[in-house]
């Protein structure tokens, strides 16, 4: 039963602390219409809205992008062991280049390298 009671103060606790935080903002808050005040554009208003979609010719020139990343994600950590491995690190490796590569042609070949 007690543990029931520190749960529930525990829930009370927190719900107090996040009402008492968004009070405390709409206190001080500065402006409190974000429109004016915006960062972006000197102030203007958006032309579009913030969540519109991007254009499909992006998403091949994505997949370019996270199969360098994620390669050099993978081959920092792999170079500082590759040593101690032995041949089973470079072949592994190499598999891994492999997949990769398959993206990259994939990207290459829908025209995400044409940036004109």
């Amino acid at each position: 039963m007690s543990a029931w009671w520190g749960l529930l103060s525990m829930l009370v606790v927190g719900l107090a602390a996040v009402a008492g935080a968004h009070l405390l903002h709409r206190l001080v808050a500065l402006a409190r219409d974000p429109l004016p005040v915006l960062p972006f554009h000197s102030g203007w208003t958006p032309d579009q809205h913030a969540l519109s979609r991007f254009h499909v010719r992006w998403y091949p020139a994505t997949v370019l992008f996270l199969a360098f990343d994620v390669e050099m994600l993978f081959m920092y950590p792999w170079a500082v062991v590759a040593a101690d491995v032995g041949v089973s690190a470079v072949v592994e490796m190499f598999a891994f280049l492999g997949v990769l590569m398959v993206g990259v042609v994939w990207a290459w070949r829908e025209g995400a390298l044409r940036w004109v």
